[in-house]
């Protein structure tokens, strides 16, 4: 058994005190500040000069604002944090050139997500005590689980949710994950709506549909928020925030699901097959898009992705064309038609499918053979918010 040092994020609830949060707010008001006027000052510089400006040359820009009256309000919060959102910048525009994302967008006060992240240079942590910069006493975490012996953090990121719950991301180096031992287990998987996921053993886990059970309320949140004509009143505050606490449950209940799920079939399999679905267009279908969402396939793939990566896993993803459904796992004929509402079929040699259990078998024969074959094991993943493949670029889009 091999260990594998790998970086891994604790996150946790914790409840500052007024100092606190009016200190904490001021830093997530700044981060976003520098992060737009960085944006804008390297959008309008190639715009108009094709002149090229990258994380150094917005740290210069940084010590320039900070010296400014209009701006001298940044030297109240720490340092790091802004040094740290200029990074992050520098990643966006990084992953917009290599045709993973779009261009970046400017952080907005209403919508973006609030959080600042400190370095190792900007937090004190002993005794299971965490102490940021700028600040006079520790934060009141609430330890829900404990992190590693013997750990030290090298980035902590605090952030503050739609719901007005804060939280505390500790990332240290995890010594306890392992690679499992190689069993030579093969699943395949097929991603559903009436039924979460089938496997090729015939095992159907049920969909929660998490949304689903706390849609009375929230719709009556919203319409509750809808009837609030002030846009910036303490009662559309107090409404928007109760919208915000019923879709954190929503999701904290799916995230806890998929964790379970996915850490069991990691655990269990040496090699999990999937389908490389293409979710973002998949949503365009209005009478789908509600449960297609709610099921979060894109968030079941990611966690499996690394958690095979953590334990010495694999996970092969056939083709989205391939027609997993319409054919025969036992005589390889393919039909012609399968509509969604036909859920049982008897191909013309006699066996009788469950279209579920039939999709994952020859999702799991496809991954079988391209491994064999030593083919590309995955198809070329699309950018989630480009829709275009890494490979292919305009002649026009050139890095600043």
């Amino acid at each position: 058994m091999v260990t594998t040092h790998v970086k891994r994020a604790y996150k946790y609830r914790f409840y500052p005190t007024g100092a606190q949060a009016a200190e904490l707010s001021r830093t997530f008001g700044c981060v976003r500040k520098v992060y737009n006027m960085a944006l804008a000052a390297r959008t309008e510089a190639w715009a108009l000069r094709q002149e090229r400006v990258n994380y150094n040359a917005t740290s210069a820009l940084l010590t320039v604002w900070k010296r400014t009256e209009e701006l001298a309000y940044l030297n109240e919060v720490s340092s790091v944090p802004l040094q740290q959102t200029l990074r992050h910048l520098q990643t966006a525009f990084t992953n917009f050139f290599d045709k993973r994302a779009r261009f970046p967008r400017f952080k907005s006060r209403r919508k973006s997500r609030k959080s600042a992240e400190y370095t190792s240079s900007a937090f004190r942590f002993r005794d299971g005590r965490l102490m940021l910069a700028k600040m006079a006493e520790p934060l009141d975490i609430v330890w829900s689980r404990p992190l590693p012996e013997g750990a030290k953090p090298s980035t902590v990121t605090v952030s503050q949710d739609g719901a007005g719950r804060w939280f505390v991301s500790v990332l240290v180096e995890d010594p306890g994950v392992q690679s499992l031992p190689a069993d030579g287990n093969v699943v395949g998987i097929d991603a559903g709506l009436d039924r979460l996921l089938t496997l090729s053993t015939g095992e159907k886990i049920t969909n929660p549909r998490h949304e689903r059970k706390d849609r009375v309320r929230l719709a009556r949140a919203q319409r509750n928020l809808a009837r609030k004509a002030k846009r910036d009143g303490a009662n559309r505050a107090k409404a928007r925030r109760k919208v915000a606490k019923i879709h954190a449950r929503i999701a904290d209940r799916r995230r806890d699901h998929l964790h379970q799920l996915t850490t069991r079939l990691v655990r269990e399999n040496q090699t999990l097959v999937i389908e490389d679905l293409t979710v973002r267009n998949m949503v365009k279908n209005r009478k789908l898009s509600r449960a297609i969402s709610d099921a979060a396939w894109s968030e079941f793939r990611s966690m499996l992705e690394y958690k095979a990566q953590w334990y010495g896993r694999e996970v092969i993803a056939v083709d989205r064309w391939f027609p997993s459904s319409k054919l025969c796992s036992a005589c390889g004929k393919l039909q012609e038609k399968m509509p969604l509402h036909v859920r049982t079929w008897t191909c013309d040699c006699g066996a009788t499918h469950d279209r579920d259990v039939n999709a994952a078998i020859n999702i799991k024969a496809a991954g079988l053979a391209v491994s064999v074959c030593g083919a590309g094991v995955r198809p070329q993943r699309e950018s989630s918010r480009t829709g275009r493949s890494a490979t292919k670029q305009k002649p026009s889009q050139r890095e600043p």
